[in-house]
């Protein structure tokens, strides 16, 4: 089986996260997508805003419908920080016949050198980086002390290319927070209706 590995906040989830799942799932003939909301982000440390139930309740809603896509709760679940590494360990001793692809950023292949265990990371799971056309070229010289050229050129060849989508999950609840209007076109539906219905984001506290 062929997994993708999608971690995140998620909060909220929005439709870029959408798009950056279906692409990769039909660039790189994905079987399944995992989204895996973090109890807590190590390179996040102001926190997380809604909690591990609404995230995780907003990413099913989003998810309704999504072919080969599904919201898995096991970082939530083993609880404290929740380093890739660890998450990647535990599906692999689950699902050893799986390839694993770990979807992420550009922005955090440039920090790759401040996660715990880069290079068992990068032993666990193929790299499947995302590129816009509005971004810069990425860099994959920031992987050479962690693991070998074979490995590198094998994160490259399946690079995730994306069209542009100016949505994040801070702007988002920035705008619900100060009542700007048309944060709802960036999210599913269903997922607006709840964080309507939860009066999430309304408060910065």
């Amino acid at each position: 089986m062929k997994l993708g590995i999608f971690g995140g906040s998620f909060d909220p989830v929005h439709n870029g996260h959408l798009l950056l799942a279906g692409s990769a799932r039909d660039q790189l003939t994905l079987e399944e997508v995992w989204f895996l909301p973090a109890a807590s982000q190590p390179l996040k440390p102001q926190g997380l805003v809604a909690s591990e139930r609404d995230r995780l309740a907003m990413l099913e809603l989003a998810l309704v419908g999504q072919d080969g896509f599904k919201a898995d709760p096991i970082e939530y679940e083993r609880g404290g920080v929740s380093y890739t590494v660890d998450t990647l360990r535990e599906i692999r001793q689950l699902h050893p016949e799986a390839e694993l692809f770990f979807l992420m950023g550009a922005d955090s292949l440039a920090d790759i050198a401040k996660w715990k265990s880069p290079e068992e990371i990068l032993a666990l799971a193929t790299l499947a980086v995302v590129h816009r056309p509005d971004a810069a070229k990425l860099d994959y010289s920031v992987l050479e002390e962690f693991t070998t050229s074979e490995r590198i050129g094998q994160c490259r060849a399946v690079q995730i290319e994306m069209p542009p989508m100016a949505v994040s999950s801070s702007e988002i609840r920035r705008r619900i927070l100060s009542d700007e209007s048309g944060w709802e076109d960036s999210v599913p539906e269903e997922v607006a209706e709840y964080i309507t219905m939860k009066r999430l984001y309304q408060s910065d506290v």
